[in-house]
């Protein structure tokens, strides 16, 4: 019984809530005040005065909560000056800018830059197309059977080893009846590729294993496309045909594929860090590159659907495919000073 008597004085809060509350109360309510002037507002709203008063009065917001948490007083009291808190931590050390400021900053650098910390990835699937590319050319070149196993009816839309020669160029040249229709097809081929680079992008939560997969059965599509209309004497044509646009729509692939496997990784090799908490991070540093992957199949539908309808000569159809790969590859790896060097740093 006396253990217990001496221990019971020990188990008492150290400070008073009511007598805390009355001391303090009036500077949180202050500094409640001049917040919510400023999230209303702007902080033009306070005084020379308020504005000195606001760094001191977060200090002791500060120091209530410190005081809360140490000696467990209610925990009511406890979250509200948690979120006050929080409040004026956003508003004197946070960077509000406006959207348009944002939209600057993306663009600039946090675009170009999450692109540039996935090079290696990207490199790598890159290569994945390549060696698809050219099995799925070699197969269909030996046996056009092959054709039939790689392609779906659905994709194919009558270019088959079947179809004659007539019928491949008017594919490749033949003009379109309905003008119209082509915002409507830009829509559709935007969707459908945006629907491949996301699946690249989603299934590489699983060991990347469904992404890579998906980037080679790309690849043996595009070489059975490849060696059909080579062996109907149209290849250049057909590569003219896809380059306006494929150049823009595989990059934008191999990317999102890239950032698939930049999450597999992480789920596969987390270091000391919970499976969890790997590919959350992950996710955070490869989301800004898919931002800008649904903003490349943008580009790369419309030159799907109208400029290589409106565009019929070839030369017209490499130099602009090419003139975009050009681009791309000079927005993402030109260097950009020590900003773009720190904004890489975080994105890895």
């Amino acid at each position: 019984m006396s253990a217990l008597a001496d221990e019971a004085p020990l188990a008492a809060p150290l400070v008073n809530a009511t007598r805390f509350r009355t001391a303090h109360e009036s500077d949180w309510a202050r500094l409640d005040a001049l917040l919510t002037r400023i999230e209303k507002r702007s902080v033009r709203a306070l005084s020379d005065e308020d504005l000195l008063a606001l760094p001191l009065l977060y200090r002791t917001a500060l120091s209530s909560l410190s005081v809360a948490r140490e000696t467990s007083l209610d925990r009511a009291l406890t979250a509200y000056l948690e979120q006050l808190c929080t409040r004026a931590y956003f508003q004197l050390y946070g960077v509000p800018t406006s959207l348009s400021r944002q939209l600057v900053h993306f663009f600039a650098i946090g675009w170009p830059m999450a692109v540039r910390a996935l090079w290696k990835e990207t490199l790598f699937c890159v290569l994945l197309l390549a060696v698809g590319t050219a099995t799925g050319f070699m197969l269909v070149a030996h046996d056009p059977a092959w054709y039939y196993s790689l392609i779906p009816d659905g994709m194919s839309g009558g270019r088959d080893p079947s179809a004659s020669v007539a019928t491949l160029r008017d594919t490749i040249y033949g003009e379109s009846k309905r003008d119209s229709m082509l915002g409507a097809f830009a829509t559709f081929l935007f969707t459908h590729n945006s629907q491949v680079a996301i699946f690249a992008f989603a299934l590489g939560f699983a060991f990347a294993v469904p992404s890579l997969l998906l980037l080679v059965y790309q690849g043996l599509t595009l070489g059975a496309m490849l060696a059909l209309f080579f062996s109907k004497g149209l290849g250049p044509g057909f590569v003219g045909w896809l380059t306006i646009h494929g150049t823009t729509e595989l990059f934008a692939i191999a990317i999102a594929g890239a950032a698939g496997i930049r999450i597999g990784t992480a789920v596969a090799l987390p270091g000391r860090e919970t499976r969890i908490d790997a590919a959350v991070r992950a996710g955070r540093a490869t989301g800004v590159a898919m931002a800008g992957v649904v903003c490349m199949l943008l580009i790369a539908g419309l030159l799907e659907g109208i400029g290589r309808q409106t565009v019929q000569v070839d030369a017209w159809r490499y130099g602009i495919g090419l003139a975009m790969l050009f681009a791309w590859l000079t927005y993402y790896y030109l260097p950009r000073g020590q900003g773009g060097r720190d904004a890489l740093a975080v994105a890895r």
